[in-house]
């Protein structure tokens, strides 16, 4: 019905807006959510560090919330924000506690908020772990491809930690087209590399397996080597193990010694971001004064601006980036909304006038 307004009629109330929505989603939903899914995630991954590079992002520094009594622990959260096709803020919130692994519980655990970039409200919360274990292996599978090209193509993995982590990069690796003719295992814990081993048997792996005692061995067995661990310092020190030129996913960050990164190829995921908290890198910055050794970003490597070398190690070290949560954990909740699945906080917002 149209409404003239005559000179007498007051004008129309604007309509209140509505109450804004608030979904949680769990760990389950999620793992739904991204299951068998492995190629998109890539492709989603690579569009968003390439929306990174273009500057389409907000990725400030991550703050680490550490504890005197338990030096070991730590909560991180990454706020972010990203635009393109995802364009959602928020903040992820994740803790790593090591000690968890004793009584059978998980080191980390977290949610990643995401909010309206128009309003500011947060309109869900999601279970954090599995999306940020997802886009880890997602961004190890992604360079692993990338930084492989001009070289010959690894035949042998090795596993450097056999926790989550290295279960969801196998997981991609496998997902994403990759096969090997071998697969090494090396952990601290027997029972760990066990658990490993068993999760590659039931995971259909056609590739011979061996369990070695042995850092060394690991590595110098290995075409393309895996370093998953907790380490909060350096306990790799000799290059003289990369000398046949290994591709090196330094995911954990602060296995390798400077020595080793001086003797090869280094590519990071954020320079900014991986040159902070003693990473190997930022103790190569510190030793050397200059950050001569980094041979570019992951992006600059897919926009053709840098090239792995054949004649040397090459190591991508990622700080791993907020921008890369919000994608996945966006991905998610459009997957539950578009099913019908989402869970709604009935007046989770309240007072929502702004006199009452």
């Amino acid at each position: 019905m149209n409404r003239m307004l005559s000179t007498d009629t007051q004008p129309a109330v604007p309509h209140e807006p509505s109450a804004p929505t608030f979904a949680v989603i769990t760990g389950t939903q999620v793992q739904h959510a991204l299951s068998g899914r492995e190629k998109q995630i890539v492709e989603l991954i690579e569009a968003t560090y390439r929306l990174h590079g273009a500057g389409d992002s907000v990725n400030p520094p991550s703050y680490f919330l550490r504890f005197p009594d338990r030096p070991s622990a730590r909560i991180i959260a990454l706020p972010a924000s990203i635009g393109g096709s995802v364009h959602v803020d928020g903040v992820k919130w994740i803790s790593s506690f090591p000690d968890n692994v004793r009584t059978g519980l998980p080191r980390a655990s977290g949610v990643l908020i995401l909010n309206d970039p128009g309003t500011g409200y947060p309109f869900a919360c999601l279970e954090s772990s599995i999306i940020s274990a997802t886009r880890t292996a997602a961004s190890a599978a992604l360079a692993a491809d990338w930084l492989s090209r001009g070289r010959p193509r690894p035949a042998s993995v090795g596993f450097f930690g056999t926790g989550l982590i290295a279960r969801y990069i196998h997981t991609f690796l496998a997902g994403t087209g990759w096969s090997f003719d071998t697969i090494g295992v090396h952990d601290v814990s027997a029972d760990s590399s066990a658990g490993f081993s068993g999760y590659l048997k039931q995971a259909g792996t056609t590739a011979q397996v061996t369990v070695h005692d042995s850092a060394e061995d690991l590595i110098r067995s290995s075409d393309l080597v895996v370093f998953a661990t907790v380490a909060g310092e350096p306990h790799v020190t000799d290059p003289a193990w990369f000398t046949h030129n290994p591709l090196v996913l330094h995911i954990s960050l602060r296995d390798l010694a400077p020595e080793i990164l001086l003797a090869s190829a280094n590519f990071v995921d954020d320079v900014e971001h991986c040159l902070k908290a003693d990473t190997s890198p930022h103790l190569v910055e510190q030793r050397t004064g200059n950050r001569d050794f980094l041979n570019g970003t992951l992006n600059d490597v897919m926009l053709g601006r840098a090239a792995p070398p054949t004649d040397r190690p090459v190591i991508f070290s990622p700080f791993g980036l907020g921008v890369l949560d919000l994608a996945v954990g966006k991905y998610v909740y459009d997957e539950a909304a578009g099913a019908g699945n989402l869970r709604l906080i009935e007046d989770f917002f309240h007072d929502l006038r702004r006199y009452g």
